[in-house]
């Protein structure tokens, strides 16, 4: 029987974190829940201890990237053989995680990452999504269908050789340099996604930020060749 971490990193997330917990706990065969607060300002750490979970604290805001790494490092002390990750501010649910869980019990990939339907989002991050995923795959010889669904599972081989997890705008993208250039085995499976209100000057920032980022890693990795 295999063993599931689930990891949650959390900043500044205490209106959710408790409900994202007991949602957790109920549609998924966690053998253990990991909370990571990257150095929240409100009652975030607060508030998940309450719940009966592992909860591990940056003192100082360092990135969702640090946070992931924290959760890695840790479940690498573990005997968890599978790693999911879901952020905690409900724009992926825990309920609809159980198509990552299957997809890394049936050994579909090592590195198992959500896709999101097109006609589910914005005119804008569907754009962006296209141009960057079509810049990923010509430049990694990759087939990708979604470059930034924050809703991913690892095995344990993924969870040792992705390391260079970004920060800021690049954390998925990252992600997949490192499966690629570690011959990860890569799945994808659709998810749903809950939007948000959107800022258009965030979205231009993060736009161009990922787009940097396959550039300058794919031309790289070219040249390597």
């Amino acid at each position: 029987m295999s063993r599931l971490g689930l990891l949650l990193p959390a900043y500044n997330e205490e209106k959710n974190i408790q409900a994202v917990i007991k949602e957790a706990k109920k549609f998924l065969p966690a053998d253990e829940i990991l909370v990571v607060d990257d150095g929240s300002l409100d009652r975030t750490s607060e508030l998940a201890s309450k719940m009966k979970v592992k909860v591990l604290r940056h003192e100082k805001n360092l990135g969702k990237g640090e946070a992931l790494k924290t959760g890695f490092k840790y479940f690498l002390t573990k005997p968890i053989d599978f790693v999911i990750v879901i952020d905690t501010d409900m724009q992926y649910r825990p309920r609809d995680a159980w198509i990552i869980l299957e997809a890394l019990e049936n050994k579909k990939g090592d590195f198992i990452s959500g896709f999101r339907i097109p006609a589910d989002m914005p005119y804008a991050n569907r754009a962006g999504n296209f141009i960057w995923r079509t810049l990923f795959n010509l430049l990694f010889g990759a087939k990708l269908k979604d470059i930034s669904c924050g809703l991913i599972g690892l095995d344990r081989m993924a969870l040792k050789k992705i390391k260079n997890v970004g920060g800021g705008y690049i954390i998925e993208s990252s992600m997949f340099v490192d499966c690629v250039k570690g011959k990860l085995k890569i799945h994808q499976v659709p998810v749903k996604v809950y939007y948000g209100k959107r800022k258009i000057g965030k979205f231009a920032r993060m736009f161009f930020g990922v787009l940097f980022f396959i550039l300058n890693e794919g031309i790289k990795y070219r040249l390597e060749k």
